[in-house]
């Protein structure tokens, strides 16, 4: 009889716990209270506090304290295994990631909380360009920052016991950002989805997926998304507007990372699309050079004879090499812009052109493309849309002993030539060469005395 009771309450004492267990994996219970601590000050800042990395992991061995606001949440599941905090509620001056393996750290560190954080026995250390704090583990035999054990993380953290505080975002430009703004809550306005990436989702499931944010500038931002948030089968807002976030760093480059999707508020209408691609028949080739003397000094000289600059983004120059048909190389100009009634000049060999010619080229490519043609090859000027606006040489036949051979020598655009010609016209141009048919001329050049790079 005793042996029967004594099952029952045993039974009902193992019921009773996995009921108190299962409420506690639920993450929508209340939050549970959480003790605040009142006798603990900061006596060194997140700032100072980063500063103290130089080049490799270190363990803090000092009795320091560090105090900041809580911006990140784990709560949609977008964030995992780290708390990110900044300095001040409203413009910020430096912030820190924490590696913590707690789950839903939002039930006991609240956004816009206060947390104050004993450093004594932490690493401090940096991963993909951004500082962070936290326990140890090694990769490969070298130690790196990892996540604080979640039986020691209330060792470490400490909830300060003042109230909850608004957070303001600080509002950047995409073209400001700095690494003082790394894991601090930022917000960008004027922002929109990628048009190419509309229609899919936040993130393919189960995998971190990088979406590109975009402004009326065409400057563009990554969104870090997890495959396991939330909303990670929603579909990316069409809209533009005010996206608010924790600036992350991957390497070299910034990322965004949201806390739930109501931290974008895209309901303005999309940027028009901008145009910064233009054509003009007023850039042509103007001097091709190929001296008998030194290979190292050959050059392609373009002209703008339009008094106004224009942007040479999209802009290809090609190569089609002895009789081929196909392209045989190419150069991409974009990034340049050529000024008006201005030439701009390319090299193979940037620093033999300005050994040879006492100054250097506007742009500076590899040898075997458009730019080191040995005088029996082809070149095609061609604008951002694929239309060939001026040519050198007829596409599929060999320039030696032709009319577009300058082997040895240049081919130089007459004075009275203004604007490009998409078909090749022999009487728009002067060649020297060693071996070319009437009409070109039989005396090869050297350099620099027979060349004038960058004057039409």
């Amino acid at each position: 009889m005793n042996f029967r009771i004594n099952n029952i309450v045993c039974l009902s004492s193992l019921l009773g716990l996995y009921l108190v267990m299962a409420c506690v994996k639920d993450k929508n219970f209340d939050t549970p209270e959480s003790d605040c601590v009142s006798d603990l000050s900061a006596n060194i800042t997140i700032g100072e506090l980063k500063a103290l990395y130089v080049d490799e992991l270190i363990q803090i061995q000092e009795d320091w304290v560090i105090e900041g606001y809580v911006v990140s949440s784990d709560l949609a599941g977008n964030f995992f295994g780290t708390l990110h905090i900044q300095d001040n509620f409203i413009n910020p001056t430096q912030g820190l990631q924490l590696e913590i393996d707690l789950r839903d750290s939002h039930l006991f560190y609240e956004v816009g909380s206060k947390i104050l954080i004993k450093t004594k026995g932490l690493y401090l250390g940096m991963s993909k360009g951004a500082i962070k704090l936290g326990g140890v583990f090694s990769a490969f035999g070298n130690p790196a920052v990892g996540r604080l054990p979640a039986a020691v993380v209330g060792q470490h953290l400490f909830n300060s016991c003042d109230p909850l505080g608004s957070l303001q975002p600080k509002t950047v430009d995409l073209n400001k950002l700095d690494d003082s703004m790394i894991s601090t809550l930022v917000q960008f306005a004027n922002m929109e989805i990628l048009s190419a990436e509309l229609g899919l989702t936040y993130a393919v499931k189960e995998e971190e997926t990088i979406r590109t944010l975009t402004n009326c500038e065409d400057l563009e931002l990554e969104l870090l998304n997890s495959g396991y948030s939330e909303f990670q089968a929603n579909l990316l807002p069409e809209g533009n507007g005010t996206i608010t976030g924790i600036l992350i760093k991957d390497n070299k480059d910034y990322q965004l990372v949201i806390r739930d999707t109501s931290d974008i508020a895209f309901t303005d209408i999309r940027c028009e699309d901008l145009v910064d691609e233009f054509t003009s028949s007023k850039i042509f080739i103007s001097e091709l050079a190929d001296p008998d003397n030194n290979a190292g000094a050959r050059f392609v000289e373009l002209y703008n004879s339009d008094s106004e600059p224009l942007s040479l983004k999209g802009w290809t120059l090609r190569r089609y090499t002895n009789d081929n048909t196909e392209i045989s190389s190419t150069i991409d100009l974009s990034g340049y812009e050529i000024e008006g009634n201005s030439t701009f000049v390319i090299s193979p060999n940037a620093s033999e052109f300005e050994n040879v010619y006492g100054f250097p080229p506007n742009h500076g490519v590899s040898i075997n493309s458009p730019a080191d043609s040995n005088g029996d090859d082809n070149l095609e000027l061609v604008d951002p849309f694929g239309t060939v606006i001026d040519i050198f040489g007829v596409i599929g036949e060999d320039g030696s002993g032709t009319n577009h051979e300058f082997e040895d020598g240049r081919a130089l655009r007459k004075g009275n030539v203004s604007q490009a010609n998409p078909i090749y016209t022999p009487s728009e141009w002067t060649i020297y060469n060693d071996s070319g048919e009437s009409g070109t001329i039989n005396e090869p050049q050297n350099a620099p005395d027979n060349f004038n790079p960058g004057t039409r």
